[in-house]
C-alpha cells in the first residue's frame, strides 16, 4: 500500500534549492522567498472608501495607498492593489484578519491570502536588467523609484510588483505571486537570472 504524507508543503518547496546557480563569480542577482507572513486584502464597500482610508490612517498611522503604489511602516507594508483596495502585509501576526476586522467591520470586506500568495524579493546590480526580460515596465530609478508599485505580469503571469527601500546599495523588488502560479514564475526568473549569477536563498524577515 502506498505511503501517504499530509505534511503541509509550501508551493516553493521543491523548486527552491538555496545556493548559487548560473554563471560563476559575484553574483549579479539575490533570489529569496520570504516565508511565514500575514497577507489581508482590503476591499471598500460601496461608497466606503472614504471611511476606510480613515479607518487605515488610524490604525497604521499612514493613509491607504489610492494609487500604485507601496507604503512601509516598522511593522506592516500598506501595497495598492486596485480602485479603492489595497493589501496589509506584516509578520508576527501583529495584523491578522481577526485583529483587522473590527477595524474595517463598516467600511470594508477582508480576504486573507497568505497562503494564496507567494512572496519573492529580488535584489542585486543585475535586478533589473533580470526582470526587464520578463516585464514592459520601465523599472528605472527615475521613473520605478522606492514605493512605486505596479499590479502586471511576468512570464503570462499575473503579479504584484513594488520596488522596497534599497538593501546594501543594491535595488530591491519584491513580487507577489498566485501560490498556483509560483513554481512556474520561480523557474523564469531562475532562467532570466542565470547568466548574471544567482544568489538563492529563503528567509523569514520581510
Amino acid at each position: 500500500m502506498a505511503e501517504f504524507s499530509w505534511e503541509t508543503r509550501g508551493p516553493l518547496d521543491r523548486a527552491l534549492v538555496a545556493g548559487r546557480h548560473g554563471a560563476q563569480g559575484d553574483a549579479g542577482v539575490s533570489l529569496s522567498e520570504i516565508r511565514d507572513f500575514d497577507l489581508v486584502q482590503v476591499m471598500a464597500r460601496r461608497g466606503k472608501a472614504a471611511e476606510m482610508a480613515t479607518a487605515a490612517q488610524v490604525r497604521f498611522g499612514v493613509a491607504a495607498p489610492e494609487t500604485p503604489k507601496a507604503v512601509g511602516r516598522a511593522d506592516a507594508t500598506l501595497i495598492w492593489s486596485g480602485p479603492d483596495q489595497f493589501m496589509v502585509l506584516s509578520k508576527g501576526r501583529k495584523h491578522t484578519m481577526e485583529s483587522l476586522a473590527p477595524v474595517f467591520a463598516s467600511c470594508a470586506s477582508l480576504s486573507d491570502q497568505s497562503h494564496a500568495r507567494v512572496l519573492i524579493s529580488i535584489s542585486g546590480a543585475k535586478a533589473r536588467a533580470m526582470l526587464a526580460k520578463l516585464s514592459s515596465i520601465d523599472l528605472h530609478s527615475d521613473v520605478f523609484g522606492v514605493g512605486a508599485a505596479a499590479a502586471t505580469s511576468m512570464d503570462h503571469t499575473s503579479v504584484m510588483l513594488w520596488r522596497g527601500a534599497d538593501r546594501d546599495g543594491q535595488v530591491v523588488f519584491n513580487l507577489l505571486v498566485f501560490a498556483t502560479f509560483a513554481e512556474s514564475l520561480w523557474h523564469a526568473v531562475l532562467d532570466s537570472a542565470a547568466e548574471y549569477g544567482v544568489d538563492i536563498a529563503h528567509s523569514m524577515e520581510l
